[in-house]
């Protein structure tokens, strides 16, 4: 059965839940509108059309001659010269066999570069949607946790004034109660003001308007954890796009060294000509053949070679940074999530229900007049901030999860 939105008071704000929308619906969303992972995407694109241009032998060039004798006019010279002639003749340069090759294939990992940067781009933007998602969902149980404390309080004020009224308690202890209402309040007021800097986060990475109504996001469950962190470290090498796309720059530069190997040799260009003169003589023609000489080794082409060579070098010596960076993380994320997996349990079978059956118990103490008001208030603290604490935990859980999606690949949730 469909449940009808639902009024959720916090405070003096009142919030008006509709159903929920699961993060899968945004990731899917942000991946189809979103303008950075569209503009990456175009330039993959436009990269794909680059590898046929570069392999193509250049334009082939036409040239038309004429030669004039006796006369500045064109076709003049015919009745006064046997040397006035026209012509017409068509070239093409011939690069060193394997040359356009090798560029085409330097485009074509070019093209898996930008490959590469459109999933790290989407990876990223995804990573975005996920953490602003998980933060909402905090925010959303913390006013909630915030709503219920609140009423917990007023419960607290009530009794301290009953027994001021009767001459058991003090006025302090109404007005102690009262401060801290407040305090919840003001609290109330500033993850309003978070909640909706997010909003503005959430609509940016959705390319949404800034009019759209507010994402009411899931309540956060946490995500087990099956994989171990070896089974994740074996993924980089394979699914991580920066370390992927540095691999491509190591195919890129490696072609890059061979091409520059390449420039030693000549390129040649091939020329046909017809030249006509007067009728009563035969017509000429002409093949000519020439080269390009790549003399200037020292000035030239061993510095081509020197220089490829190193960036080579520096490209490989990147991509074991960017190797190490990624291990590194993956091990800081795989930590997190251990830590925020073994403090949920924590909170949920020790800390929560422990300060919440003090509290009780304080409160009848304190309605007895066997427990002073200072100790009540300590133990209802501890429930409002043990509980804040351990959605916090939950979204930092889910976020590290996130992150290592993002870094390996692997789909956890």
């Amino acid at each position: 059965m469909r449940t009808l939105p639902a009024v959720i008071l916090f405070g003096p704000f009142a919030i008006y839940a509709a159903e929920p929308t699961p993060i899968s619906s945004l990731l899917t969303e942000a991946a189809r509108s979103n303008p950075a992972i569209l503009a990456a995407r175009g330039a993959w694109q436009a990269a794909a059309h680059v590898p046929s241009q570069v392999s193509t032998m250049p334009d082939p060039q036409v040239t038309v001659q004429h030669v004039s004798v006796g006369s500045p006019r064109p076709f003049a010279g015919y009745s006064n010269s046997d040397f006035a002639y026209i012509g017409l003749g068509v070239s093409q340069d011939l690069p060193y066999p394997g040359k356009l090759k090798l560029k085409g294939e330097a485009a074509q990992r070019d093209v898996a570069i930008t490959r590469q940067k459109l999933e790290s781009v989407t990876r990223s933007v995804l990573q975005q949607v996920k953490d602003t998602y998980f933060q909402l969902a905090y925010i959303q149980e913390t006013l909630g946790v915030l709503d219920r404390n609140g009423k917990l309080l007023e419960q607290i004020e009530k009794i301290a004034d009953a027994r001021y009224r009767v001459g058991q308690g003090s006025q302090q202890e109404v007005l102690k109660a009262q401060l801290e209402r407040t305090k919840l309040q003001l609290e109330v007021v500033h993850h309003h003001d978070i909640m909706e800097t997010q909003q503005a986060q959430l609509r940016k990475l959705l390319n949404r308007t800034a009019d759209s109504p507010d994402v009411t996001v899931e309540t956060l469950v946490e995500t087990p954890m099956s994989l171990s962190v070896d089974d994740l470290l074996a993924k980089i090498r394979v699914d991580n796009p920066e370390v992927a796309g540095q691999q491509e720059m190591i195919n890129r530069q490696t072609l890059q060294v061979e091409m520059a190997r390449k420039d030693k040799y000549p390129d040649f260009s091939l020329q046909y000509m017809w030249q006509h003169t007067a009728e009563p003589f035969r017509d000429y023609y002409m093949v000519s053949f020439s080269a390009r000489l790549p003399i200037y080794r020292r000035r030239k082409l061993n510095p081509e070679m020197n220089q490829a060579v190193e960036e080579l070098n520096k490209t490989k010596r990147e991509y074991e940074g960017q190797v190490q960076s990624a291990f590194f993380d993956v091990r800081s994320q795989y930590i997190a999530a251990q830590t925020a997996s073994q403090m949920l349990k924590i909170y949920r079978e020790g800390l929560i229900p422990q300060a919440l059956e003090t509290y009780q118990s304080g409160l009848t103490s304190y309605q007895t007049g066997r427990q002073d008001f200072e100790t009540l208030l300590s133990a209802f603290m501890d429930v409002l901030n043990f509980d804040q604490e351990y959605w916090k935990t939950l979204s930092e859980h889910e976020a590290a999860l996130s992150k290592m999606e993002q870094l390996t690949g692997v789909q956890i949730r």
